[in-house]
């Protein structure tokens, strides 16, 4: 259609599925590559490093890796074509099929449709103030823009009240009203049509053998623009506004096609949409990584820089063998940015956990270092006690990043993600009855909490762990949503966040008062900020044993003793009361008393 302006006969005869025909030759060609790819992966490459070692074999690698980045471009740029198309036929048959209810309306009425998209009406019998009148018939031409006054009613209206005009013909409006319908259906048509022929014009392969650098960039360049043109063609069909477990079942109805496509084009929309599988968010994130640091590489300021150092050094470790492996569940720049990362397949371990960080964190170069080996910690513990475990850190929300600004408020607005994300888990984990622990840290163990809260508690969580907390905004363990021996709380004796005052001791004797003189204001000094004290008898958990930590002042320890409970160089006492409960061996923990 392109190259010339389109008609409403175009329109009508137009055969998407000839459109839908050729995006499958383009998938079959994208398909092959990928296959081809693959090959000279397992078959070439993979043999030749095996059992060759000489400058000829790494000169013969280095034209093997030329090739499979040759067939990477091509998977992707025949894949992008595949896209584009499909998105042309989804985004004309709406245009199309409003050009056919109109014709149809037209013949129902006996008008005519001429080959100017005008139309033409009968004459008619049309009653005046002074008896019925016959009233000729006539043609009206068709507008694109939608109505923004009173209907014309043509050029042969003519006044009732006034003697010797023609009385106006009742086909006159019913006309006028399908010609505009038919004149919008072509516009609408004919911009699409445009906008995706640009698309494709720019799906150019680079001249020459070789993939450069410059030409995979030009390759992420390409799948935005794609991604703009037929972003609502993919997006119209997610299910954002269903439950995690309606999600999975949507994802397993796609052919493999379409879930190439959301893959290659949509990543951030998958690889953020709790109940799509592991392998699948995993993919999707590492399609869509390079594409945020290139965003976040444009902006230059101080926040995105260090976000773009952060999402660098995340890459550097995906591209790293893992063990576990790890899978990169979520990614993105909003707020002081997100990061979900699993070690170890979360749909095929047995024992999974989630853990919510705290105070301070957001998407830098602490979280990659500190935070995420908190997680690998964990899953390596556990799965000392049952391979079949899973570790996971969970950055899907703003935590407070300073004391003096710390309130519910970032716990109530993470609380609704996290459950959904651990929705997600019970619905895509491949065990008939998966052990899934939710781990809250510092204000993280107030999120969950909160989580814990809603109407139902955390989906599928058989045990809760609250580490360093300040409160988690409940009185007793019960109201957690499990029994009270399944929430478990590690408190380091010289952690200064477990001992934080009570709002209300802070309001009555101000914050050093409130340290000295506690008891006065609080019978049994078991209040802390955010509501009892997990670690305290009134709350009735299960307190394991860690290591007491630096002391704040006199050994100059600072935070040092709120940072260490899942690091077993730090404290091997924790780490491993943390593992066996995330395997399910949680008889096996060793016990503290309550404060």
């Amino acid at each position: 259609m392109t190259g010339t302006a389109l008609t409403w006969q175009q329109l009508r005869d137009l055969k998407l599925s000839e459109l839908e025909d050729a995006a499958d030759g383009w998938n079959d060609v994208s398909g092959r590559s990928d296959a081809d790819g693959g090959r000279v992966d397992r078959a070439m490459t993979a043999k030749l490093r095996d059992t060759q070692e000489s400058e000829s074999a790494e000169a013969a690698l280095g034209r093997l890796q030329r090739l499979r980045r040759n067939f990477r471009y091509l998977h992707t740029e025949c894949g992008l074509v595949r896209t584009t198309l499909n998105g042309l036929a989804a985004d004309l048959a709406e245009p199309q099929r409003q050009l056919k209810q109109a014709m149809e309306e037209a013949a129902a009425l006996h008008f005519t449709v001429h080959a100017d998209g005008s139309i033409g009406y009968p004459a008619a019998v049309s009653d005046t103030l002074t008896g019925p009148k016959d009233a000729p018939g006539g043609s009206v031409q068709g507008s694109a823009r939608l109505p923004l006054e009173a209907p014309r009613f043509g050029e042969d209206f003519r006044s009732p009240f006034y003697p010797g005009l023609k009385p106006p013909n009742p086909n006159v409006a019913k006309a006028q009203d399908i010609a505009d319908r038919i004149a919008r259906a072509v516009r609408s048509a004919a911009e699409i049509d445009g906008r995706y022929a640009r698309t494709l014009g720019e799906l150019k392969a680079a001249e020459g053998l070789d993939v450069t650098e410059a030409t995979l960039k030009d390759a992420y360049r390409d799948t935005a623009e794609v991604r703009s043109t037929a972003g609502k063609y993919l997006a119209d069909d997610i299910p954002f506004d269903k439950s995690p477990a309606q999600r999975k079942e949507w994802w397993d109805g796609l052919t493999d096609e379409q879930r190439q496509e959301y893959l290659n084009v949509a990543p951030d929309m998958i690889g953020y949409l709790d109940g799509v599988p592991a392998v699948a968010r995993d993919e999707a994130n590492r399609n869509y990584l390079p594409v945020l640091m290139d965003k976040l590489a444009g902006q230059g300021d101080d926040d995105a820089r260090t976000k773009l150092d952060a999402l660098r050094m995340i890459q550097e470790k995906l591209n790293k063998p893992s063990h576990p492996p790890m899978f990169l569940l979520g990614i993105g720049d909003e707020g002081n940015g997100r990061a979900i990362v699993s070690y170890g397949n979360p749909d095929t371990a047995r024992n999974v956990s989630a853990y919510v960080p705290g105070l301070g964190t957001k998407l830098d170069k602490e979280f990659v270092e500190d935070t995420m080996k908190r997680a690998k910690d964990t899953a390596k513990g556990a799965q000392w006690y049952d391979k079949s475990s899973a570790a996971i850190v969970w950055l899907g929300y703003d935590a407070p990043q300073h004391v003096d600004v710390m309130s519910t408020g970032d716990a109530k607005r993470g609380a609704p993600d996290y459950n959904d994300f651990m929705a997600g888990l019970d619905a895509t984990n491949e065990n008939k009855d998966p052990h899934l622990t939710a781990i809250g840290h510092s204000y993280g163990s107030l999120t969950v909490g909160t989580a814990a809260k809603q109407s139902g508690g955390i989906p599928g969580v058989d045990d809760i762990i609250l580490l360093g907390s300040p409160g988690v905004g409940v009185d007793k363990a019960q109201d957690l949503g499990v029994d009270r021996s399944h929430v478990f709380v590690g408190a380091a004796d010289n952690d200064p966040v477990t001992k934080l005052p009570s709002k209300t001791e802070v309001a009555l004797a101000g914050p050093l008062g409130s340290l000295i003189y506690g008891d006065v204001f609080d019978w049994g000094n078991d209040d802390l900020y955010f509501g009892k004290d997990p670690a305290s008898e009134a709350f009735g958990a299960q307190r394991f044993k860690v290591d007491d930590g630096p002391r704040p002042i006199r050994d100059l320890g600072g935070f040092d003793a709120h940072s260490q409970y899942f690091t077993p160089e730090l404290d091997d006492e924790s780490a491993e009361n943390i593992a066996r409960i995330v395997a399910g061996r949680s008889e096996k923990i060793s016990m503290e008393e309550w404060r």
